[in-house]
């Protein structure tokens, strides 16, 4: 038999099992998501796991709409500082949370799926450090390099100082947000989504009052402006940090964090997994830049349309993401497990879900898309934009979902190369394929929004081939 103590949450006992000898008795804290993961039906199991982080991810998302609408009644030029700064802040954060977060969680369920409570222990106090290292070096990164990055974007004049104001405060609490981050995704490995849920949704009731009281200034609070907008933020992640931090060191927490000798094979555990996840962050980010680069070139009705129908694309995102982040605690808990049949299914199972929810959205949005693009304009060349993005690329979002749910099944079982290679491919064709088309080789809209749709195809075919064809099993399980 094998057996994980108390303290790691749950007790697995191989002699017993229905599934790959597998029978799971859960105790409180974060036991009962683990249980569901090595033993009985899947579906259900990663809905319950995956749908309070799809909650979060909306509450987060209103909560930036809800700051944005504040920051609107400083005038233009504050609107403008926030949007400069806007996709590095998403990009650190999406390198926070899916990239090297997904390297955190994967690694502490094998851990637990194996049995070796010990190392998920030591796995959770080096994922703090990485975050204090990187949350750092993003520090030091804005605060210095700034003035030429917002430049460079197009910021200057009063717009360019808002821009440094708001970076220089948000920045300042780079540590605290990667902290929050990692500490989260190590509880969601350990399949405790229900603590860093509440902590979340607690801090965006707070959050929204407190950004109006110090970007406007209410009773002894200073009116900060724009500052103040970031400064709430920043407040938001200290105290998450500090909750985080408490929660994981008392007896309520099943996985405690403590102090412990620094090891390489821990360090590589995380970051064999999350740099990889981190670099297909940049270029998730990147292949947007560069697609929207091209469409800027045929002027400002066709990116403004662009711009309208791509926003659902991100819309989809929170959904993948929760469900994903699912399915990297599921399969990461049976590769460790020694469960690689049960892994895949789960891996399977997330992509017909992923796959189905989003098809059914792009089927909807291409028959319909003036449904959508009605919602923010009624100028004709612009809907005319985003009716023709829509009827050509999202009739195969379900392909995108797919491939973005086996992606994050990949980080579970600790084979992430190749979702990473299809990454690139897709940034390739989008990104530079189609701004040499629209720049050099006089593609119209329609041909470079093919390419943006067949990108995405092969992103999905990469993710899909990668896992149909590699074996998850003993090497994943040590590691």
């Amino acid at each position: 038999m094998t057996e994980i103590s108390a303290e790691s949450g749950f007790t697995l006992d191989l002699a017993r099992a229905p599934i790959a000898s597998a029978a799971v008795t859960a105790s409180p804290a974060y036991s009962a998501g683990l249980a569901a993961a090595l033993a009985g039906a899947i579906v259900p199991a990663m809905l319950r796991l995956g749908l309070p982080t799809v909650v979060v991810l909306v509450v987060q998302t209103l909560v930036g709409v809800t700051e944005t609408y504040f920051v609107g009644f400083l005038g233009t030029d504050a609107l403008a500082g926030v949007a400069l700064v806007f996709p590095v802040l998403m990009l650190m954060q999406m390198m926070a949370n899916g990239g090297v977060g997904g390297g955190v969680a994967a690694a502490i369920a094998r851990a637990l799926g194996a049995g070796r409570d010990d190392d998920a222990r030591r796995l959770l106090f080096h994922a703090l450090l990485i975050a204090v290292a990187l949350g750092l070096l993003f520090m030091v990164a804005a605060l210095a390099g700034g003035p030429l990055l917002y430049r460079a974007l197009g910021g200057e004049g009063q717009a360019l100082a808002a821009a440094l104001t708001y970076s220089n405060v948000i920045f300042i609490g780079a540590v605290p947000l990667w902290t929050t981050a990692l500490l989260a995704a190590a509880l969601r490995g350990a399949g405790n989504v229900q603590v860093p849920a509440l902590i979340t949704i607690a801090g965006a009731v707070l959050l929204v009052p407190l950004s109006s009281a110090l970007i406007f200034g209410w009773g002894p609070l200073p009116r900060l402006g724009v500052a103040g907008g970031g400064a709430a933020v920043a407040t938001y992640y200290f105290a998450a940090t500090i909750l985080l931090v408490a929660y994981l060191r008392s007896a309520r927490s099943a996985l405690r964090l403590g102090l412990c000798s620094i090891e390489r094979r821990h360090l590589g555990a995380i970051m064999g997994v999350g740099a990889l996840s981190a670099l297909g962050t940049i270029q998730a980010n990147l292949t947007v830049v560069l697609v929207t680069g091209a469409v800027g070139l045929y002027g400002a009705p066709a990116i403004a349309g662009y711009g309208l129908a791509s926003r659902l694309d991100y819309l989809l995102i929170p959904l993948l993401f929760g469900l994903g982040t699912a399915s990297v605690t599921m399969v990461g808990a049976n590769v460790g497990a020694g469960q690689a049949e049960r892994a895949r299914r789960v891996a399977w199972s997330g992509a017909a879900i992923g796959g189905s929810v989003t098809g059914l959205i792009g089927l909807v949005a291409a028959l319909a898309p003036n449904t959508w693009t009605g919602l923010f304009s009624t100028d004709p060349v612009v809907a005319a934009t985003g009716a023709l993005y829509l009827r050509t690329v999202a009739p195969f979002y379900w392909l995108f979902g797919a491939g973005y749910m086996l992606y994050f099944a990949s980080q579970g079982a600790g084979r992430v190369l190749w979702p990473v290679v299809g990454g690139t491919v897709r940034l390739l064709l989008a990104g530079v394929l189609g701004w040499l088309g629209a720049y050099r080789l006089g593609f119209d809209l329609f041909q470079l929004f093919v390419i943006v749709a067949a990108a995405s195809v092969l992103f999905g075919i990469v993710c899909i081939a990668a896992v149909w064809a590699k074996g998850w099993g003993a090497r994943e399980r040590r590691a």
